[in-house]
């Protein structure tokens, strides 16, 4: 699960809702691994109706809303009943920047409009009806376009928000482009 997330690093999330196409490149991901990790939503084996999605075979979508506003996309990543999932951080803008513009009521371009895992979500259209989609589908899905990173171009950290996770917390499950102006926190070095 933390190979994936490092290797979804570079990927393009693309998403076509309503006729309107959007899509950007992973720059910063996190894992969380399903019933040890104190900062899973599925820790110690918990399972309720707002994270039933990340019980569900790789390739699903899990969309979950943090602090009553913001839709956190996620990658589901192992087989179905193994909670594991790789929240999708920050993007790099490419294809749909006008409609993401207007999605984010944002008037111009800049390295806030796909900074975090909220604003992610909302310039490519992505809310908590999108949970539980298939991403092999036509809605929301991962291309690889054949971008490369060594291993010298990715940073890897603790995680970003989950200081109340105990030991947890410092686990070093936050991969991420370094350099690159969209990642969400530091280091960004």
């Amino acid at each position: 699960m933390l190979q994936i997330a490092r290797e979804l690093l570079g990927k393009i999330v693309v998403t076509k809702f309503d006729g309107l196409i959007t899509s950007g490149r992973i720059v910063e991901t996190e894992a969380y691994t399903a019933v040890n990790d104190r900062a899973s939503h599925a820790f110690g084996g918990k399972r309720t109706v707002r994270n039933e999605h990340m019980y569900a075979a790789a390739g699903t979508s899990y969309v979950y809303i943090c602090y009553g506003m913001h839709h956190l996309f996620n990658v589901v990543t192992n087989e179905k009943d193994t909670p594991d999932a790789v929240l999708i951080r920050a993007l790099e803008p490419v294809k749909g920047i006008d409609t993401m513009l207007d999605r984010s009521s944002k008037l111009k371009l800049d390295n806030t409009l796909t900074k975090g895992p909220g604003n992610a979500a909302r310039v490519l259209g992505i809310n908590k009806a999108h949970s539980g989609l298939n991403l092999l589908g036509k809605q929301i899905f991962i291309e690889d376009d054949g971008f490369v990173l060594n291993d010298a171009q990715i940073g890897i950290s603790k995680r970003i928000g989950v200081e109340g996770a105990g030991s947890s917390a410092l686990l070093p499950y936050r991969f991420y482009i370094k350099g690159n102006k969209y990642v969400s926190g530091s280091p960004n070095k």
